[in-house]
């Protein structure tokens, strides 16, 4: 399988994660591409990008993955829910990409992170490339949906050092309402589960106005995320426009082409409610 160094193929460093990519291993076999999701021999990957200070404690980088079960309707990265549109990246060479950084990382005390898309959707991939970063003393961290967690054992999930769990909505109706699917009860579930386990987890919330703006339902996730024990913040993220762009290109309906950005004054209203749960809110 060809990897990201083949003549033509465009750079694993990206600019930005808003960058978008398309049609990077859509001339993969269907074997070959079932093959690396059963064994981690290779991952579908958007980019590496670096000196991220949002994603987890310090500078950081991260990797984008490809595929997505999810399709909320205030995703900035579209284009990362198809597989296929990932680069086919061989493990080696994503534990290279990070041996670069690695020491440079730990003195500024960050780390990195594995993002998406969903990266669970590749979790042998993933188990594989925090193990490699653990021996490289690197800090880690994963931005999850937490849909397939399951797939983590007990041990993989050790790796991790941190959980930042992306909660749509608490209540079926309105987890269906944001992202397409109703079930979220796996979602809760990952969350007990690193409560009995005490792994340390950050908790994000998009704030969109219209959707996610629902006192009650943050009301509902703020108690649980508190219940939970683990939880060292949660991070209140206002909704932009930044990625409209890639669903025109991409020639889907983006629903919330009009809606504008949350004012500051509702946004300190959201942080207050998770606050007032007894979260380090922000």
């Amino acid at each position: 399988m060809a990897g990201p160094s083949a003549a033509g193929a465009p750079s694993l460093e990206g600019k930005s994660p808003y960058e978008l990519r398309l049609h990077q291993s859509v001339a993969v076999p269907e074997l070959d591409v079932r093959a690396a999701l059963a064994s981690g021999d290779v991952g579908f990957l958007h980019s590496f990008t670096t000196g991220s200070a949002v994603d987890g404690p310090g500078i950081r980088v991260v990797a984008w993955t490809t595929s997505c079960m999810f399709r909320c309707r205030f995703c900035h990265n579209p284009d990362t829910w198809t597989l296929a549109n990932g680069m086919a990246v061989p493990l080696a060479v994503a534990v290279d990409e990070l041996r670069k950084y690695a020491a440079g990382l730990k003195v500024m005390k960050g780390g990195f992170t594995l993002s998406g898309g969903e990266p669970l959707m590749q979790h042998r991939f993933a188990a594989r490339l925090f193990r490699e970063a653990k021996q490289l003393g690197v800090h880690t961290a994963i931005e999850t949906n937490g849909f397939y967690s399951e797939k983590l054992s007990d041990a993989e999930l050790a790796d991790i050092d941190l959980v930042i769990l992306d909660m749509k909505g608490f209540t079926p109706a309105q987890h269906q309402r944001v992202t397409g699917v109703e079930d979220n009860a796996r979602v809760l579930e990952f969350g007990r589960r690193l409560a009995a386990q005490k792994r340390p987890m950050w908790l994000r919330y998009v704030f969109v106005p219209g959707l996610t703006d629902v006192d009650a339902e943050m009301a509902q996730v703020a108690d649980f995320a508190a219940s939970l024990g683990v939880v060292e913040r949660a991070e209140i993220l206002p909704f932009h426009q930044m990625g409209r762009y890639k669903w025109e290109r991409l020639g889907l309906d983006y629903a919330l082409a009009d809606t504008a950005p949350p004012t500051q004054e509702a946004v300190t209203h959201a942080v207050g409610i998770f606050r007032a749960a007894g979260l380090q809110a922000h």
